[in-house]
């Protein structure tokens, strides 16, 4: 758990710097530019607003539905298939590849936008590949691997997006 809030921290913080830094090198023109500034910010704000709505839709969703007895905060104990987990595997990190997208807009950082941001979300990618789902497989199963062959990693239909974001008709329903 420490090394990925770790690796998060350094994707923002580092990802911010070394967008700044090539930004006076490489897109001046665009750093100095109040217009670009004040429409990065708004895109920026936008993206904000998804990861925050997708983290709180999928993390209340995952916390009523994918834990059985008493565990430690962040945990879960019961493979989730049902919402928008019957619909992709992984609806919380599609929200979460949105964040370094989201500090890059709200720096205004064209190198970040256009260069850092891809690479971080590749990278976080990977990290699901190589961490997450060996994890899940090792703690579900074969009912992960079952799951993982008839339901995608990422679903980017218009349906799907839309029960991502949607704000559920209660949060009452969630702990």
């Amino acid at each position: 758990m420490f090394f990925r809030f770790f690796i998060w921290i350094l994707f923002l913080i580092g990802g911010g710097i070394s967008g700044v830094y090539l930004d006076n090198i490489w897109f001046i023109n665009y750093w100095n530019n109040l217009f670009f500034h004040l429409i990065s910010l708004i895109i920026g704000v936008f993206f904000l607003f998804l990861v925050l709505r997708i983290s709180k839709n999928t993390g209340r969703f995952l916390a009523k539905n994918g834990r059985e007895g008493i565990l430690p905060r962040m945990q879960t104990n019961v493979l989730v298939q049902s919402g928008i987990y019957a619909q992709m595997r992984h609806p919380m990190h599609l929200g979460l590849m949105l964040f370094p997208l989201a500090i890059a807009f709200l720096l205004g950082s064209l190198s970040f936008i256009l260069i850092i941001a891809p690479i971080e979300i590749i990278f976080i990618l990977i990290m699901i590949y190589l961490i997450e789902e060996p994890e899940a497989i090792r703690k579900f199963g074969d009912n992960y691997k079952d799951y993982k062959k008839i339901t995608p990693a990422f679903c980017l239909t218009t349906n799907c997006l839309k029960n991502l974001i949607q704000k559920p008709i209660s949060y009452k329903e969630y702990p």
